[in-house]
């Protein structure tokens, strides 16, 4: 094997060698297993390496891996693809079906004919290959265009590994811009930075350096401006103040000091974004607020559609009372005063807002709505923001629920590269209400589609809790609906004396009003406890004993209904170090069984295990393997079925839906025995542990340590130091985050003319 590879200049390996077979291909992605024979011997090799075939010469640069189970195999990196060459590799190369249309038998034909002038026929003069038995111009055409297909990502690939760049890259690329991506970036490399491609600026900004494309050229000014509005979508800022985004997009873009980028230069780079529609100016409570458009758009319609909703009745049957009296019968309860007026309003109203913090009766009040919908021959629909939240909703409500994104029927749309719903204004839900629950986790572009797709006549009841975090996307959304006073809400505030008895429901209420619960325990509490461990090591064994062996001996709670939280991913105690004691503790490895490593995370059979984005073209089967699908999405929760260490594939079950990772999609998915606050919110877990020993100040607030108590059903148990937790329930600053729908839906922000809006 010395002999098929060299040294490069930055120590990785170059590899000389024969395409022989193709393991494992993935269609979406190009990840290859393959099979290759060097100037020694044979060896399999692995890399994004799509629509590579028997008989292609390859050179390959990455690095030697030994595999546990199948020794030495080689990891690409960088990948260049050259036609085979001579008659026989040829006619390899085609029969082994890598061009759609030609199998053994025609490829023979075709060989037999044009012989080592092949290739300049498939791709040239396909009008000779009309001339074949079995051809027809047509079917000449469809060979030519997968020919051309195949060549042209070959040079993609080619030309992102030259210039660094992921070759994953390519097959996404090549969904949105096809024949012509080599061209769009060429000309525009900034193209990087849109869709779901994940580019970073200084990425894209190095492939335009390349081009020639100048510091100071209006192309770059306009990419910087942008993206940096878009980057702080990720902040949760709908806009942001044009001081602070032209501050902001000044120091990422002077990277040139021999070139400075003027304050003019930049406000002319955004007058420029505005003409083209691409951003939105607009006073906004006294600012200057700039948007991009889709979230202008999205903005000025949620404030405009439920303004109109607020101030609809719709019809209701004759004497709403018996019927309400009915479904309260049928239930077995009686109603607390604010539950029989949220069930009321919710059959008139066409929108209401319920909200309250635990024990306040928010479930019992939504089931009685549902149960009032049925009783008035409404169809209804339950969802919520995450798979685990819709899970929960479906098993309180007896009733299936889903996602949002499932209940839209969310897709990729190759035109755009962006996400995009079956359900809108031109196909509106068939519902007649619909149930929301959850909704301090819904950003502004989630919930414009929903409205989107709420069709005219349907009712829609928002659920949530204000008082836990706000949604990792754009907007404080359920939060400013409520403060604003237009919509129809219900808050329950009375704590219902069965609840009264839960140390967990006592103690989320006094975090929230500012007043840390009483941790010195003296035998009072059943269910709510904490443990002083000032050290980071203590505090991690100790959780390692409760979840391995205290909890599941002593109360009969097996560890796969105990979930670790941490404020952080960071420190001994965050998320990260957590999972891999937890993992060694509760799944070690064993002999006979297979694991798959990626970076410094390994999966095992039996791992709990999270998604952490959502991937719309992921394929996923029902596990009787009766039904499929496509989608998981972030925050869904699965467990490892199987990891094939062979050809790096880890196949997971998500409540039943199978989906198979391969070495490429592996980075979406990480452990999960230990999760942050975040991650957690819309779940309810039998027990919690939160570790609280150590974290930046900006995660040491009120909202996360309520947060975190709130998602335990029986049990809740504080690990670390109570000082940590003093400082939580003190810190209620709350990150302030550019929003103008409050203001949208009061009339304080007028917003545009109706002849001039963008939409």
């Amino acid at each position: 094997m010395e002999e098929s590879y060299l040294t490069a200049d930055n120590g990785r390996e170059v590899v000389e060698v024969t395409a022989e077979a193709v393991i494992f291909q993935n269609p979406d992605n190009g990840y290859t297993v393959l099979r290759v024979s060097g100037a020694a011997d044979s060896f399999t090799a692995v890399g994004i390496m799509p629509h590579v075939g028997p008989g292609e010469l390859l050179t390959l640069e990455g690095s030697w891996m030994t595999h546990p189970s199948f020794g030495e195999q080689f990891k690409a990196d960088s990948v260049q693809v050259r036609l085979p060459e001579g008659t026989q590799a040829i006619y390899r190369y085609l029969a082994s079906g890598v061009i759609r249309g030609i199998g053994e038998k025609m490829a023979r034909r075709i060989v037999d004919k044009f012989g080592a002038d092949t290739f300049q026929v498939l791709e040239f003069e396909p009008e000779k290959l009309a001339s074949i038995k079995g051809i027809t111009s047509k079917k000449a055409r469809a060979i030519q265009m997968e020919f051309i297909q195949k060549a042209g990502m070959r040079s993609l690939l080619e030309f992102l590994a030259s210039h660094d760049l992921p070759v994953e890259l390519g097959p996404r690329l090549w969904k949105v811009y096809g024949p012509g991506t080599m061209d769009v970036l060429h000309v525009n490399p900034y193209v990087l930075l849109g869709g779901d491609l994940g580019v970073d600026f200084a990425t894209a900004d190095r492939l335009a350096y390349a081009a020639g494309i100048r510091p100071d050229d209006s192309q770059r000014l306009e990419a910087g401006v942008l993206y940096t509005l878009s980057h702080n979508l990720d902040n949760g800022h709908v806009f942001l103040p044009e001081d602070k985004l032209l501050q902001a997009s000044g120091r990422l873009l002077n990277t040139d000091p021999e070139l400075p980028i003027s304050g003019e230069a930049l406000e002319e780079a955004l007058s420029r974004l505005e003409v083209r529609a691409q951003v939105v100016r607009e006073e906004v409570l006294g600012l200057r607020a700039v948007y991009r458009a889709d979230l202008y758009e999205a903005e000025c319609y949620i404030a405009q559609r439920l303004e109109e909703m607020a101030a609809n009745e719709l019809y209701v049957p004759d004497r709403l009372d018996h019927l309400v009296d009915r479904v309260e019968r049928e239930a077995g309860i009686v109603y607390a005063g604010q539950q029989r007026r949220a069930v009321e309003l919710a059959a008139r109203r066409q929108v209401i807002l319920l909200t309250g913090g635990p024990g306040t009766g928010k479930t019992t009040t939504l089931k009685s709505i549902l149960a009032c919908f049925e009783a008035m021959g409404l169809e209804t629909s339950l969802a919520a923001p995450t798979g685990r939240a819709a899970k929960r909703l479906g098993e309180l409500c007896g009733e299936e629920a889903y996602t949002i994104h499932r209940l839209l029927e969310a897709g990729y749309d190759q035109e755009t590269g962006h996400l995009a719903f079956s359900h809108d204004e031109d196909d509106p839900l068939p519902a007649k209400a619909i149930i929301v629950d959850e909704m301090s986790m819904v950003d502004v572009p989630l919930m414009d589609a929903l409205l989107r797709a709420v069709a005219g006549d349907c009712r829609l009841v928002l659920v949530g809790d204000p008082d836990q975090l706000p949604s990792v996307g754009p907007g404080q959304l359920f939060d400013h609906l409520i403060r604003s006073g237009v919509i129809p809400t219900v808050r329950l505030t009375e704590i219902f004396r069965q609840a009264q008895q839960s140390a967990i429901i006592m103690g989320a209420h006094q975090v929230n009003q500012g007043i840390l619960p009483p941790l010195i325990n003296q035998g009072k509490s059943k269910d709510f406890f904490f443990l002083r461990r000032l050290q980071g090591e203590q505090a991690v064994q100790t959780i390692v004993e409760l979840c391995k062996t205290r909890l599941p001996n002593n109360m009969g709670i097996p560890p796969e209904q105990i979930q670790v939280l941490s404020p952080t991913r960071r420190y001994i105690t965050g998320t990260a170090n957590l999972n891999k004691a937890l993992q060694q503790a509760l799944n070690p490895p064993q002999e006979g069984k297979e694991e798959v490593k990626y970076g410094s995370v390994v999966f095992r059979p039996g791992d709990r295990v999270m998604q952490i984005r959502n991937n719309y073209d992921i394929m996923w089967r029902e596990q009787d393997g009766l039904k499929g699908g496509m989608g998981v999405f972030n925050g869904d929760i699965g467990i490892v079925l199987s990891a094939d260490s062979r050809d790096r594939v880890v196949t997971v079950s998500f409540d039943g839906r199978v989906v198979e990772y391969t070495a490429d999609l592996l980075s979406e998915l990480e452990l999960a025995y230990a999760m942050t606050v975040h991650k957690s919110q819309g779940s309810e877990y039998r027990a919690v542990i939160l570790a609280a020993v150590s974290g930046a100040p900006m995660l040491l607030t009120r909202g996360v340590l309520y947060t975190g108590i709130t998602r335990a059903r029986d049990l809740f148990i504080a690990v670390g130091d109570e000082q940590i937790l003093a400082r939580m329930v003190e810190n209620n600053r709350q990150t302030r985050r550019y929003s103008g729908l409050r203001g949208r839906l009061t009339g304080e922000v007028k917003g545009p003319e109706e002849e001039n809006l963008p939409f």
